[in-house]
């Protein structure tokens, strides 16, 4: 009875009902099939599994359901990826200032290095929703596999880079004599535990692929929970644990990274998600390896070209001096709050975008899209409402310095202005790589960003009072460019053709 009840508020509420069937509970698949026949419901075989378990369909019923479905575990599980690097700094700063400035040009090399990752994260949600939306879970286990495979191959790359070129990569960086060891320590740490970090980062991003929002959420809180409990047993060394200080704090963040990689392979190998890989697909596909590949490597140049970007303003910015770095740090940690949102939603946007075209709906994966759009756009403009107006006292809970508060206010009132246009650059950039098309939002933003703002941040300050708002103009003009271009090019729809 409660199987038949299930398929009828499956049918009540315009949704679908998604299990596994296996073994014992074979008779409920029957049960399942009669339940579809009399009351036309949407019943969906995945495949055979450990168990039964119900999931929502996120090519039909509701949309904004089906948006805050997975949007609301992405955030939860960015404010957890930014506190687990926030914790490290938080036990470091014990140490005192030349830890801190080890931990911090490690973890500036590691950043970096994110932007191979990010390639290969977009291309697996992209590859993976599409083959999931069109029910070939075949493919899609065999396009999380592929994707696991590269990033085995980055592990490798990332080791023997730590291992033989941290000495100059840090001195290019400008390590004075007395951080090398500890630098050094933490680097070669962390970039050989790499694998740790790229192994829960895909997991991750191949559940998201298939509609799992929760799964990854658990998986950052593992690795969160672990690295918060080892750190001070393992920076400090008390009781029977050794005085690591800052080797300690790479130890624990890769310990951490490690046993949440192993829940994220445990969730993938048992079937205890929408994805279940199976020994039969731990096998190299090369016309499915090469297709990801080329959806990674423009996806990689976005994340690249974005970091370029603000390296090269940081380098603008530092000409104007202290008080206007400072300044501009407090304020990208002030756009960081807004855009975690904006990830969640956009990372919403791009699994449903996916799944959709893969399930032959071009029209519902756009309006998947443009309802994301419409919720960010609105989020950011009651959010850089409240920055603008309150500037003065937001910047003061970072710095009392009146330098700062005077520089920072002048950021905030003026960057704020393209928040809007902001929330239609990263939501359409992420709906694009959904849909495997990773060229068009690389290309925009190599143009607005690298080839428009760098050049106005350089011309601006010339004909601005204070000359530093200058670059914030430079910014907000190339955001809001951005934002345009990028919803023109999405509206198009030559991204509905893009194929896998």
């Amino acid at each position: 009875m409660f199987l038949l009840g299930l398929v009828k508020l499956a049918k009540q509420n315009g949704g679908a009902i998604q299990y596994r069937a296996h073994g014992p509970f074979g008779s409920v698949h029957g049960i399942l099939m009669m339940a579809k026949e009399r009351n036309s419901a949407s019943v969906t075989v995945l495949e055979t599994g450990p168990e039964v378990t119900p999931y929502r369909d996120l090519t039909k019923g509701s949309l904004l359901r089906n948006l805050w479905v997975l949007a609301l575990p992405m955030t939860a599980a960015n404010v957890l990826q930014n506190a687990f690097s926030v914790v490290d700094m938080i036990f470091v700063g014990r140490l005192g200032p030349i830890a801190v400035a080890a931990v911090a040009v490690g973890g500036l090399v590691m950043m970096l290095a994110w932007t191979l990752l990010i390639g290969v994260s977009i291309s697996t949600v992209a590859v993976v929703a599409r083959f999931f939306g069109a029910r070939d879970l075949e493919q899609a286990n065999a396009a999380a596999v592929q994707s696991l495979i590269l990033g085995g191959v980055i592990s490798v790359f990332l080791a023997l880079f730590g291992v033989f070129l941290h000495e100059p990569v840090l001195r290019l960086l400008g390590a004075s004599p007395e951080m090398m060891e500890p630098a050094t320590a933490y680097f070669k740490i962390v970039f050989t535990g790499s694998f740790t970090l790229i192994f829960m980062f895909l997991s991750g991003a191949i559940l998201r692929g298939a509609g799992d929002a929760r799964s990854p959420m658990v998986i950052l809180m593992v690795a969160t929970v672990f690295n918060i409990a080892l750190d001070p047993l393992l920076i400090f060394g008390p009781w029977i644990f050794p005085r690591l200080e800052v080797r300690g704090a790479a130890y624990a963040t890769v310990i951490g990274q490690g046993i949440a990689m192993a829940v994220g392979f445990w969730i993938l190998m048992k079937g205890y998600s929408r994805i279940h890989v199976r020994l039969p697909h731990l096998r190299f596909r090369p016309h499915l390896m090469k297709r990801m590949v080329l959806i990674a490597i423009p996806g990689t140049f976005q994340g690249g070209l974005r970091s370029l970007a603000h390296l090269g303003l940081m380098k603008i910015v530092a000409l104007y001096g202290t008080l206007a770095v400072a300044a501009f740090g407090i304020g990208l940690r002030i756009n960081l709050l807004v855009m975690m949102v904006g990830w969640a939603i956009g990372g919403a946007a791009s699994t449903l975008v996916g799944q959709n075209l893969g399930a032959k709906r071009p029209d519902r994966a756009e309006k998947s899209a443009w309802l994301a759009v419409a919720i960010f756009c609105g989020f950011m403009v009651l959010a850089g409402s409240g920055f603008f107006l309150f500037a003065d006292p937001l910047i003061s809970l970072f710095n009392d310095d009146p330098g700062v508060i005077q520089v920072g206010t002048s950021y905030l009132r003026i960057v704020t202005l393209s928040y809007p246009f902001l929330g239609l650059s990263m939501i359409c950039a992420m709906a694009f790589n959904g849909a495997g098309d990773t060229q068009t939002p690389a290309l925009i933003v190599g143009v607005t960003f690298v080839l428009m703002m760098i050049p106005l941040a350089l011309i601006l300050p010339r004909f601005s009072t204070p000359r530093t708002s200058g670059i914030w103009w430079a910014m907000a003009t190339s955001i809001s460019l951005q934002g345009v271009i990028m919803a023109l090019a999405f509206n198009r729809g030559g991204w509905k053709r893009s194929r896998i």
